[in-house]
């Protein structure tokens, strides 16, 4: 019965499709059936074409994209060719015998500046390394390049977070050591941007570390902690051997994750590790956030100053050092480092691991500060107390620094009225203030 049904209506489609009634066109079944076919497989043919055709046209325009994009990343990063090797060869190429060969990390910054300026000086082989990040005015980072290329000293700019850039400049040149002073600085801008601290001060140290264990030999690496891992400790003053489990910032915290990630990579690699904990760097070519820098500026321009005070109306307190201080502490981290004990990041015996404070351990409070920044711009400045907000400060610092005093030969020399007044006498000149200027 169904056979029959079935029949029935295939005769019926076959009627619709070739009727044979009279009075209408008599077909042949055979031959339409072939056209019909034809203008389908026609039909689907173009189509067909027309897919390729786009396919086709999409994948050349993405291989056309990935080719520009990759022209344009080519031709503008800041290193890498012929030229760029010699020039990152003879930067490090070092004129002193038992000299040292380094990468400065950080080398456009305040610190950076610095010790790159004494380590070329002295006849040893310097790299710089910098992001020129825009914490700050970036101006004052390139003002400082200039004066480091007019020294012949090479800064390429990259992140310390791109491992294929360190892998290829130690790829070009086999350091010695490593001067490891890039970082995202600042205790209150935690606040504001909590991420760049963890991608710089974390993630940039553990890929730095990972391309220094790798490489064959492996470099000695000194690298900037800080006095803030001391925290909320009220025993004074601060010494290497303190319990430093209570930070007041986010920045405290990733400085102290740091020495805990040194030790592990000395420990498991062989890494030869010195962290210096800075007490409160000031001088020439300072950080525009740090509080004497901007106190400067605000008088000169007669704008208010804010002081803050701790509990009970106590004066906050600083162990400030000038940066000619830290710098003879940094060379001799350097000088005191031993080899590294790793090869290819296998670890073949017990490394060197040491922290030292560098501090000036005569602390100064804010207000007295401010009166002698007053006497060298021979302006009043317009103060405004009030009381310290939970920003992550601490009411004071002070540094013991015995050990750095024993084991590296460190002895700072500059007191806070002799260095605030190389400090200002750069920044008139720097900003263009003259005498007249800065008394009117």
């Amino acid at each position: 019965m169904s056979k029959m049904k079935e029949t029935r209506r295939m005769s019926s489609l076959e009627e619709e499709l070739f009727p044979s009634t009279p009075g209408k066109f008599k077909i042949d079944r055979g031959h339409t059936m072939n056209r019909q076919f034809h203008r389908c497989f026609a039909s689907t043919s173009t189509m067909f074409l027309w897919a390729l055709f786009l396919i086709a046209l999409t994948a050349s325009y993405l291989s056309f994209q990935s080719f520009v994009d990759s022209g344009s990343r080519y031709f503008s990063a800041s290193w890498g060719g012929i030229k760029w090797e010699k020039k990152v060869r003879s930067s490090a190429q070092i004129h002193r015998d038992g000299g040292l060969s380094v990468l400065v990390t950080g080398a456009a910054g305040f610190v950076g500046t610095h010790v790159s300026l004494a380590l070329k000086k002295r006849g040893d082989g310097v790299v710089g390394l910098d992001n020129f990040n825009n914490y700050y005015d970036p101006s004052l980072k390139n003002a400082r390049k200039s004066l480091l290329s007019s020294r012949g000293i090479l800064i390429v700019e990259g992140d310390v977070n791109d491992a294929r850039l360190l892998a290829k400049l130690f790829d070009v040149v086999a350091f010695t050591h490593v001067m490891h002073l890039a970082a995202q600085a600042g205790v209150r801008y935690a606040m504001e941007n909590p991420h760049s601290y963890v991608h710089s001060n974390i993630a940039g140290l553990v890929t730095l570390l990972e391309v220094c264990k790798s490489a064959n030999p492996q470099p000695a690496v000194v690298w900037a902690s800080s006095s803030s891992v001391y925290g909320l400790n009220d025993k004074v003053p601060f010494a290497e051997s303190d319990q430093t489990d209570q930070p007041a910032s986010l920045y405290a915290a990733t400085k102290k994750a740091g020495e805990e990630i040194t030790h592990t990579y000395n420990h498991i690699y062989g890494l030869s590790i010195t962290g210096l904990r800075f007490f409160t760097v000031y001088g020439p070519w300072g950080r525009p956030d740090m509080a004497y820098f901007f106190f400067t500026r605000n008088i000169l321009q007669k704008k208010p100053i804010t002081i803050y005070r701790g509990k009970n109306r106590v004066d906050l307190a600083r162990d400030f050092t000038y940066i000619d201080d830290i710098v003879k502490g940094c060379l001799g981290s350097l000088d005191t480092s031993t080899k590294s004990t790793g090869s290819g990041g296998k670890k073949k015996g017990p490394a060197q691991y040491r922290i030292f404070n560098l501090g000036n351990t005569s602390p100064v409070t804010v207000p007295t500060l401010v009166n002698i920044l007053e006497r060298h711009l021979k302006m009043k400045a317009k103060r405004i107390i009030v009381d310290m907000p939970g920003n992550g400060d601490v009411p004071f610092t002070h540094a013991n620094i015995s050990s750095a005093q024993r084991k590296l030969g460190y002895k700072p020399t500059t007191d806070l009225q002799t260095g605030l007044k190389k400090f200002v006498k750069w920044y008139l000149n720097y900003y263009g203030y003259n005498h007249r200027k800065a008394v009117n």
